[in-house]
């Protein structure tokens, strides 16, 4: 399963960005999806996830109230809409997929497949 992440890109601070995260695989709409992001000389954090049926959002504290995961079954494809953005969201975002039985959503060692990292920069 390749996984591409795209929507990435520069905002001031308070604006929003949305990233989009598709898959090769047609039965995308059946794995957990996840956000996490690394930024320079930081281990990579994790962001927000969803169940593959929707029902179940998580969410870093850092983010909560900010930022919302979805996904359109349709479409194929997880958005995360990140809203009233800060300087400390800049970062690399990537998203991640598992098809399997996860135990932890936050973790990164539950999600199997990766997509390349897009960029995300907030100017203060």
């Amino acid at each position: 399963v390749q996984l591409q992440a795209s929507g990435g890109g520069l905002a001031q601070a308070g604006a929003s960005l949305r990233l989009s995260c598709t898959a090769s695989e047609r039965t995308f709409s059946r794995y957990a999806t996840a956000w996490f992001r690394q930024a320079p000389g930081k281990e990579r954090e994790f962001i927000a996830a969803i169940s593959w049926s929707g029902n179940q959002q998580y969410y870093a504290d850092s983010v909560k109230g900010r930022f919302t995961i979805s996904r359109d079954k349709a479409k194929g494809v997880v958005n995360l809409q990140m809203n009233s953005l800060k300087p400390e969201d800049t970062a690399a975002y990537y998203c991640a997929a598992e098809s399997g039985y996860i135990n932890d959503f936050y973790r990164r060692h539950s999600y199997t497949y990766w997509g390349q990292g897009t960029q995300v920069t907030v100017s203060s």
